[in-house]
């Protein structure tokens, strides 16, 4: 099956790629043509499409040819600073360029990896499966979640004209292999350096890459058009996770966790300590709203459907961390135990 990624070389996109490769795929890439390409991508040999998503004739270029494509480039916005026209090109036209392309190419099936964050998250008391509005009002939604939630719309627009699509939502994804690493690959460099000031009485969802992965390549075979499937292993609180990198590497991760208004109060603060750090910026005011919504999530369409089985994120934590030991980054004089393969219940 000849097949396209875009956002390959992202945290996603690297996994995916490696597992297609494995699968004895043809396997080609849309690769930005102004950010160079990571070092660890390098060595896959895969056919490589220097370009941009937000270019039209680029897209059907890159799609030309290509049965299945996957569809993974997308920006990540935690911080109100953040330029709004960016999440517009990339998320929303460029999703639209993509859709538009494999319907005029007859591509046999696209996976589009959307977010959880496209689902309205109102009301929040309410359970959210897939039947969950898309979060299409920016007046009452973050921009990121706004622009997710018309990039599914283009698609699902596609899918009315013909498109064989169908669409995968993650919650927040940990797991090895972070090169670069995500903003949630960050929270753990910056508990083993201790860069956080402090915690939140709070928590999210979240999901191993590689569960990402293998969800994704089922909804390529077992997926139903026009479908979507919210991928989720469990909530875990943020204190939890600090509490497990202490556990398990001596770092004398924070024990403080504010009430959620005060760490809404404090953002800005927090935010401007980070940038005078030189650290990028976790705990803002986008970051907080993002951790009082989408509480209340199962993944029960994606085990029926997908055989979705994902693995417990204290087992996610830990491998992460490995993969950071493996790679050199650990803080001095710390070290993950050498003596289990994956953490006792």
């Amino acid at each position: 099956m000849r097949t396209l990624v875009t956002g390959a070389s992202g945290f996603v996109g690297t996994h995916l790629v490696k597992r297609l490769l494995e699968q004895g795929r043809s396997v080609r890439v849309l690769l930005h043509k102004d950010v160079p390409e990571p070092a660890h991508f390098r060595a896959f040999e895969v056919e490589r499409i220097i370009g941009d998503i937000r270019d039209a004739a680029c897209v059907r270029q890159a799609v030309q040819g290509m049965d299945i494509v996957y569809h993974l480039a997308a920006v990540i916005s935690i911080d109100e600073n953040e330029p709004k026209d960016l999440l517009q090109q990339v998320n929303v036209e460029g999703t639209r360029h993509i859709a538009e392309a494999c319907l005029a190419e007859g591509v046999k099936r696209l996976i589009h990896m959307s977010s959880i964050h496209a689902l309205s998250c109102w009301p929040r008391e309410q359970d959210i499966d897939e039947t969950r509005a898309l979060a299409l009002d920016p007046r009452t939604h973050l921009a990121y979640d706004n622009s997710k939630a018309r990039g599914e719309q283009a698609v699902l627009d596609a899918v009315s004209r013909g498109l064989d699509a169908v669409i995968v939502n993650p919650v927040g994804i940990f797991g090895p292999e972070d090169y670069q690493p995500s903003p949630t690959g960050e929270v753990l460099h910056q508990l083993l350096y201790r860069r956080l000031p402090g915690l939140v009485r709070s928590g999210f969802h979240w999901v191993d890459v590689r569960d990402v992965v293998d969800a994704a390549i089922a909804a390529e075979v077992r997926g139903e058009t026009g479908q979507r499937y919210i991928l989720t292993s469990e909530y875990v609180p943020i204190t939890d996770i600090a509490a497990w990198v202490r556990e398990w590497t001596g770092v004398s991760t924070p024990r403080f966790a504010a009430p959620m208004w005060l760490a809404r109060m404090s953002a800005p603060f927090v935010m401007a300590w980070s940038r005078w750090r030189g650290n990028r910026p976790l705990f803002t005011r986008e970051s907080m709203e993002i951790l009082r919504n989408h509480q209340l999530l199962h993944a029960t369409r994606a085990r029926q459907v997908l055989g979705f089985s994902p693995r417990p994120i204290r087992t996610c934590i830990w491998d992460a961390l490995h993969s950071i030991e493996q790679r050199g980054l650990f803080p001095k004089g710390h070290s993950m135990p050498k003596n289990t393969l994956y953490p006792a219940p």
